[in-house]
């Protein structure tokens, strides 16, 4: 199957906008690359290194109507950005392979580490998660995603059930469990990303501990732990939602939260609970907080 590519240089400051842009466009993968020649360095704990200048790589399906959307998107992105994207129209390839290329071990706080699978970090004392991108896009190298792995790794998890709100690749959902969580829940819309999470499980050995649902087969919970890495709108209509699955006491983590949503995100759930200081990392943020106790 061919696929449309669209492609265009912009600042580093700008290419989480125009990825999260592209996404809700309908762009199937989104990938950043360096667009001169700029040496990437080990980057230090939790870091998210990008370079200076990035080329920005989006790839579509190819059908007459997506050829239009792409079209009109590269004339506007002309106008923001004043230079001409690149369309390409390209045969089907192994993505995940291709994602692999820059795709390194990781890691997110004192001890935890994403790695490629096959790859280990000289690190005695690490928790490893073994994830290869593909069906479902998630290594912890997004803004989100690292902010969340960087709280997992920082909080007590011994014993408690984790309930992972719109999974992906079931990243947080596997490193839960292998923080020592003693049950994970995910859930996602996408039957892709069910499938990835399963896989994914299965190759860290942790599916006996992790259920897997659509957001309508969720059973009732009471859970220690809520993560819900999406977005802002729908962060908003589930608060009740993922507050009701929480027990009293337990932790609520949300992210894919831009900046100027936290307002807005943290009025939805300051009734029931008391929030901490917002964690901010470029224009991302992370909303967490502890259940209120129950009015008798």
């Amino acid at each position: 199957m061919p696929w449309l590519q669209l492609s265009f240089n912009l600042p580093r400051e700008q290419s989480e906008t125009f990825s999260l842009n592209l996404e809700m466009a309908g762009a199937l993968s989104i990938t950043l690359g360096d667009a001169g020649d700029e040496p990437q360095l080990e980057p230090g704990p939790g870091e998210t290194p990008l370079w200076s200048e990035i080329t920005l790589t989006a790839l579509f399906e190819s059908d007459p109507e997506t050829q239009s959307l792409v079209e009109r998107l590269a004339r506007n992105l002309t106008v923001q950005l004043g230079n001409v994207p690149r369309i390409e129209r390209i045969e089907d390839r192994v993505w995940e392979r291709v994602w692999m290329d820059t795709f390194k071990p990781t890691r997110f706080g004192r001890r935890l580490w994403i790695c490629p699978h096959g790859q280990l970090p000289d690190d005695p004392n690490a928790v490893v998660v073994s994830l290869d991108p593909g069906l479902a896009f998630g290594t912890g190298h997004h803004a989100t995603t690292a902010l969340c792995l960087e709280w997992l790794d920082g909080a007590s998890l011994a014993g408690k059930t984790v309930l992972d709100f719109g999974c992906g690749s079931g990243i947080l959902a596997i490193a839960a469990l292998k923080l020592g969580a003693a049950r994970a829940i995910a859930v996602d819309h996408d039957p892709q990303a069910l499938e990835a999470t399963r896989a994914n499980a299965l190759a860290n050995g942790v599916a006996d501990r992790l259920d897997i649902h659509p957001p309508e087969d969720l059973p009732d919970l009471n859970v220690d732990c809520v993560l819900a890495n999406i977005l802002a709108a729908p962060l908003i209509a589930l608060a009740p939602r993922l507050i009701e699955l929480l027990r009293p006491q337990g932790d609520l983590v949300l992210s894919g939260v831009l900046a100027e949503q936290v307002d807005s995100v943290r009025a939805a759930y300051a009734d029931s609970i008391e929030l901490s200081p917002t964690r901010l990392r470029e224009d991302w943020a992370l909303i967490g907080g502890t259940r209120k106790p129950q009015r008798l």
